[in-house]
């Protein structure tokens, strides 16, 4: 939350508050399009567009049918509705989208608005929220989730979200000019990410949004939008980002991946083990950062094999990287003391887990 916080700092928003699960704000319609293009830890913007209280559905219904949808959509997409509803007389989820559904077409497909992008149906979320009879009613301004980069070509088993990455990277205070690590780089989501941080390349400027299909988008100006931001990208005069692994699958996907990405100029991408890793082979003088996202469960085995490997990430980190900071995954806080070293547990959620992430000084 801090690190989404301290990024909209940048950004001509009003009223920033921190609310249960995200950040809400008001700004202009193009904020959708900042914000979207430029913030790294967030997994979504929605843009609310009405608020108001119903407890039957004559009354949702013309709430629903109040609201001027051809501003908002073309006559051509997809709806889909993520509803949840707590405490109401209207609870059945499925009943509220379909009611809502029929009356969103029926407007825009009847009205004179937008026709949509020549050969190109698209497919717009739009999320109801319902509590004590109190209806919130927003659109999907993102579409696939933010942590989605559009760099990777390639993945390997269980891996880590590009927006996690990012926290942790933010957590353990890494700048521009950092020497990062990555000895267990598997597909690469923390050198890619640090990459990109080193850059000045926004998050989101190689993907696509579901705010390009909105009929107040204009085309022209975020060609304008994204030819500044590249105006403002920068060339590292040497390496700075080091990944590495030991499985020959995960090599072969980092690399298709920093190639993808064209990234090849500032990520080194090797096979070795982290365990014959020395600092002074990459950094002789200066410390940096180094991030460890470990196998785990299933990829490792039994809980004990898990314990003895991260007793020895501990050992070999106090004995070679002296000073520097880390960020390292555990799947369970009861793994920080095999670590044997000094770090804050932070919670995160990553694949429909509860896992924790390490930050210290070593």
């Amino acid at each position: 939350m801090q690190g989404q916080t301290s990024n909209l700092s940048s950004f001509p928003e009003d009223n920033i508050s921190v609310i249960q699960g995200g950040i809400e704000f008001i700004g202009k319609l193009n904020s959708c399009v900042l914000l979207n293009l430029n913030l790294r830890s967030p997994s979504k913007i929605l843009m609310r567009i009405s608020s108001f209280k119903a407890d039957s559905f004559k009354k949702l219904e013309k709430k629903i049918n109040a609201i001027d949808w051809i501003l908002y959509l073309p006559k051509n997409c997809h709806l889909k509705f993520n509803v949840t509803a707590r405490k109401s007389r209207l609870y059945h989820s499925d009943a509220i989208a379909q009611r809502c559904e029929k009356i969103i077409l029926d407007q825009i497909r009847s009205g004179s608005g937008f026709d949509g992008i020549p050969g190109k149906i698209s497919t717009q979320t739009i999320y109801v929220r319902v509590e004590d009879d109190n209806f919130t009613v927003s659109l999907d301004s993102t579409g696939e989730l933010l942590f989605k980069r559009g760099l990777k070509q390639k993945v390997t088993q269980a891996p880590l979200r590009e927006n996690l990455a990012f926290a942790m990277l933010f957590w353990a205070g890494f700048s521009k000019e950092d020497i990062l690590i990555d000895p267990m780089c598997g597909s690469g989501t923390f050198s890619l990410e640090a990459a990109m941080i080193q850059s000045s390349i926004p998050p989101g400027f190689f993907r696509s949004f579901a705010f390009e299909n909105w009929p107040g988008f204009s085309p022209k100006a975020y060609s304008h939008t994204k030819k500044q931001a590249q105006k403002n990208f920068t060339h590292c005069s040497a390496k700075q980002i080091f990944a590495s692994d030991i499985d020959e699958m995960a090599l072969t996907a980092m690399e298709q991946n920093v190639s993808h990405s064209r990234l090849n100029h500032v990520i080194d991408v090797s096979k070795t083990d982290f365990f014959t890793l020395l600092p002074s082979m990459i950094s002789p003088e200066k410390k940096g950062v180094i991030m460890l996202n470990p196998p785990y469960g299933k990829r490792l085995g039994e809980k004990s094999d898990t314990r003895s490997f991260y007793r020895e990430i501990g050992k070999k980190l106090t004995a070679d990287f002296k000073g520097w900071r880390f960020g390292i995954i555990l799947p369970s806080g009861e793994y920080k003391s095999s670590l044997g070293l000094k770090l804050e547990l932070k919670p995160i959620y990553h694949g429909g887990l509860d896992i924790f992430a390490g930050i210290g000084i070593i």
